[in-house]
């Protein structure tokens, strides 16, 4: 487990906050580092892994003409994905992962082209319907390297978000409730 998944638990739990994730290219490895961290269940909901690109549709609700236009691995795909399993299961945030590990290009993508992206409550967003975030990476490494990385940089984009909004009094509060660490 990482010292990021751990951190997101965290700060998710002592902002009363839950998370979905929607994964593709990681094929479940993003829930797996969630779950790794104690006391996961009270900020997880749950993960949907959408590997075959019409299960993105069928399940996420990713518009169908966008996939058939731009195919799996790309940026409003993966915003959508991440969109469609914050609203699929009832979470405050989504996290979504799509792109290439390789070995071979996939719709006229080169391997590790990664699409991360984030949906959710973000300060300052008009209205309670949030918004999201879309990070594209360009990775390199064998298939197992790009996929931890995007896992690692999924989850960092997530603490991103959640740390900005971490006011000191959470923090404080949060010490208190695990004895000062």
């Amino acid at each position: 487990m990482s010292s990021s998944a751990a951190d997101v638990v965290r700060l998710l739990t002592v902002k009363g906050e839950t998370l979905a994730v929607a994964e593709s290219l990681t094929g479940g490895l993003v829930a797996a580092e969630i779950t790794a961290a104690a006391g996961a269940s009270k900020a997880f909901r749950g993960s949907v892994t959408a590997y075959a690109t019409e299960l993105k549709h069928q399940l996420l609700g990713v518009d169908a003409t966008l996939l058939a236009q731009r195919g799996a691995v790309d940026p409003q795909v993966a915003a959508q994905m991440a969109a469609g399993v914050r609203k699929a299961l009832g979470a405050d945030w989504g996290l979504a992962t799509t792109g290439v590990a390789g070995p071979e290009p996939q719709d006229g993508k080169p391997v590790g082209t990664v699409f991360i992206a984030l949906d959710g409550p973000f300060e300052g967003a008009s209205g309670s319907a949030g918004g999201g975030k879309v990070e594209a990476l360009r990775l390199n490494g064998d298939r197992a390297e790009i996929r931890m990385e995007s896992v690692r940089s999924v989850l960092a984009l997530l603490l991103k978000e959640l740390a900005g909004e971490h006011t000191g009094n959470e923090r404080a509060q949060d010490t208190e409730q695990n004895g000062g660490f």
